[in-house]
């Protein structure tokens, strides 16, 4: 069993749906975007247009944010997630250093969205669950995982650009359309061998 992801680029619209179910989901406070979408340019005028690579966590096979956490707070589990354990983490940020794929963020301080004193109920819950100087990071939502759901990111998507479930699996949806349209992984060279996969076909 190893967890991963398939995100489908030419489906992929940039509308940041992903990005506010996560904020949604995990509760983080402003500056905190544990799932983003980058907006670039390709081409020249006339023919130019806007492409989008949403980005978190890669939850890597041999991930180097694991190697370099001097108090074991960064653990992987058996079936591939990396997760940050918040008793351990004693914020020295050096797994933020190592991650190739800038999934890290530092919580400094824990705010409200709409400023102070404007609280909303979700981030009176929400808030409760996190600790000041940890660090935090996407879990592919494996609160969600335990119930049976899929991550938010996946579930809210319009455009059904994203495909989540078991990559040693070769009957799993994820697997088939990796194996189907030839996804690739950002930064391969480095050896991390990360489970979010990247279709561009």
């Amino acid at each position: 069993m190893r967890y991963g992801m398939a995100i489908d680029l030419k489906k992929c619209v940039g509308c940041n749906a992903c990005t506010v179910a996560c904020r949604m989901e995990n509760g983080t406070p402003p500056g905190i975007l544990l799932c983003q979408v980058e907006k670039y340019e390709v081409g020249t005028y006339p023919a130019a247009r806007m492409d989008f690579l949403p980005r978190a966590c890669m939850h890597c096979a041999e991930p180097p944010c694991l190697e370099v956490c001097p108090t074991g707070a960064t653990y992987q589990r058996e079936d591939g997630l990396v997760l940050v354990d918040p008793r351990k983490c004693m914020g020295c940020r050096y797994c933020v250093l190592a991650c190739p794929y800038e999934a890290r963020h530092p919580l400094r301080r824990i705010e409200n969205y709409y400023g102070p004193g404007t609280v909303t109920p979700w981030e009176e819950k929400k808030h409760k669950t996190l600790t000041k100087g940890t660090v935090q990071k996407c879990t592919f939502c494996a609160h969600r995982l335990g119930d049976g759901r899929q991550p938010a990111c996946v579930e809210v998507c319009p455009a059904n650009a994203r495909c989540f479930g078991d990559l040693d699996d070769p009957e799993s949806d994820v697997s088939r359309v990796v194996a189907r349209q030839g996804g690739s992984v950002l930064k391969a060279e480095l050896g991390t061998c990360p489970s979010v996969y990247y279709l561009n076909s």
